[in-house]
């Protein structure tokens, strides 16, 4: 057999016309100096005081510098904008000597063009033998790209803002539209309410108002819709000018709360139940003496609370009453007393009682609402409702569900009471 013959099945000499071959070839041929030189980031190499000694081909390409009008005529601070010379003195260089690297530090560089090089330089000293500082040896970074991206976050940021303050624009209007824009200034009776809005980016879903009816009668309400949202807006809507028509057409609190169970009942008994909580009363002036007869009807609404002239308190009894628009017939609960000169009724939402307190997961409840409100006893509707402000104020982040309050006081004849 040949020499050739016996060459047959060995494997072909890589660096005899291969692809392989060529790229091992290649490898062998990119000297220290070619990979320095092009490497595909900037390499410089300065003197114990900022002196340019040494630079790689691909920072002179990205700056427009030739070799020979940096080395030993520059500084490295020269290359910067104003802004980066003064952060190099005041900090790069102080701390490049303290610690002896410094790395990732955002920089501008001036191009021979007078364009600017968004770049992150990373420098060490290079210390010799005896642990003297020789130079420093700098490695750039170019940053367009990584600037191009921070622009584009920065811009999308601004942008999110804006639409955020748009939204809570938007939810605050709204929000204004769901409640009455003045209580019915009814005689006989000071009227006081307040909101408090737990979250400024969605709109909730506490209403209330106070309206005539005929006969020297007027119609109370405040309720609670489940959620929040656009969603809990429109319940909120519905459930507010259905309990103001279903009153003009009867009064009488139990079929008022009726009505709105079967409109809540029939528009959203799908997929996506929605329901609320609502305490209706109908005000009836009664006596020569002053005073009010009233008939509160509640639909799983917190009790309201009745405050006497006499420096007593305690919640009326409305048990037992269904959520409105869970079934087709709800059980609704009602009471009637009579409102005296000195006496004031207080209304609230489940935002008050379910708000955190200082003590973590603890919540307010219904006993302190009764203590804080016999504390007060007697008062009036504006004293009751301030009170319940600070209150709310004080909880802070606590309070995390919006909450609604609602008060009524008939002052005492011939007497200027304390608001």
């Amino acid at each position: 057999m040949s020499k050739a013959d016996g060459n047959q099945g060995s494997d072909p000499d890589p660096a005899e016309g291969s692809n392989d071959g060529r790229t091992f070839s290649a490898l062998l041929e990119d000297s220290v100096e070619d990979l320095y030189e092009n490497a595909p980031c900037g390499y410089v190499s300065t003197l114990l005081d900022g002196h340019i000694a040494k630079i790689n081909a691909t920072l002179l390409a990205w700056l427009g510098y030739r070799r020979d009008d940096l080395i030993g005529r520059k500084k490295f601070s020269d290359l910067l904008t104003v802004g980066g010379q003064l952060y190099h003195e005041t900090h790069f260089a102080p701390l490049l000597r303290m610690q002896g690297e410094i790395s990732g530090i955002a920089l501008e560089m001036k191009a021979a063009d007078g364009s600017r090089l968004p770049v992150l330089v990373t420098s060490t000293v290079k210390r010799g033998s005896d642990g003297q500082p020789l130079l420093i040896r700098t490695t750039v970074f170019d940053a367009r790209d990584r600037r191009a991206y921070e622009q584009e976050l920065l811009r999308a940021r601004q942008e999110s803002e804006r639409e955020r303050e748009r939204l809570q624009q938007l939810a605050t209007t709204l929000q204004t539209t769901l409640l009455p824009p003045t209580l019915a200034n009814v005689p006989g009776l000071d009227v006081a309410a307040y909101y408090h809005i737990a979250s400024i980016d969605e709109v909730g879903g506490d209403f209330y108002d106070l309206f005539p009816l005929g006969h020297g009668t007027w119609g109370l309400f405040l309720g609670d819709v489940c959620g929040k949202g656009a969603a809990a807006a429109a319940i909120t809507s519905l459930a507010r000018y259905t309990l103001r028509a279903a009153a003009v057409y009867d009064p009488d609190p139990t079929v008022v709360l009726g009505n709105l169970n079967t409109v809540l009942n029939h528009e959203y008994n799908g997929t996506d139940p929605r329901f609320c909580t609502v305490i209706f009363g109908l005000l009836t002036p009664d006596g020569d003496q002053g005073g009010f007869r009233i008939t509160l009807a509640s639909g799983g609404h917190p009790p309201a609370l009745l405050i006497r002239a006499d420096g007593t308190a305690d919640f009326l009894p409305t048990p037992g009453g269904q959520l409105i628009g869970v079934l087709p017939d709800a059980d609704i609960a009602t009471t009637t007393f009579r409102l005296d000169p000195g006496d004031t009724l207080l209304l609230h939402t489940d935002g008050l009682t379910e708000a955190r307190t200082a003590t973590r997961d603890n919540r307010y409840g219904d006993d302190a609402l009764l203590d804080l409100v016999r504390a007060l006893a007697p008062t009036t509707a504006q004293r009751i409702i301030t009170a319940i402000r600070e209150l709310l104020d004080t909880l802070g982040t606590g309070v995390d569900d919006d909450t609604a309050v609602l008060a009524v006081h008939v002052p005492r004849p011939g007497r200027e009471e304390r608001q």
